[in-house]
């Protein structure tokens, strides 16, 4: 069974993504639980302030970035301990890590974001990013 069919099984086949249930505050399948006669104006709305969008949109790109960095130096490093790199090639790549690295420091001060601040905490998973 596809992961498309396990879901419309499911939900008896209702795909749309649930609703929060202002009443309850639990996720409801669209129709569900709702007041008949709530009007689609009064339902809730996201008051989006520019700002917060953009420093949230900034800290998950850069966020992203920061793993892709951590993931490259480690795969550079796996490389060079493994000894199928020339000097040439090791010496590039840790000029060019060390360069995104002081980029990345120079993004995360343009916009007043913090290290901590480019790490999600994934629950029981612990951090997205080990700490240095």
């Amino acid at each position: 069974m596809s992961r498309g069919q396990a879901l419309r099984a499911a939900t008896g086949g209702d795909t749309r993504a649930p609703a929060t249930s202002a009443r309850a505050g639990i996720d409801a399948w669209p129709g569900e639980h709702e007041p008949a006669q709530r009007a689609p104006a009064q339902r809730r709305r996201i008051d989006a302030d520019p700002e917060s969008v953009e420093r949230g949109l900034v800290s998950l790109v850069l966020t992203v970035v920061e793993l892709l960095r951590q993931l490259m130096e480690r795969q550079a490093l796996r490389r060079v301990d493994q000894g199928t790199l020339s000097d040439d090639q090791v010496e590039n790549i840790g000029m060019t890590l060390m360069a995104l690295e002081n980029r990345m420091a120079e993004l995360r001060e343009h916009f007043g974001l913090a290290p901590e601040d480019l790490n999600l905490d994934l629950g029981p998973l612990g951090p997205l990013l080990p700490y240095e």
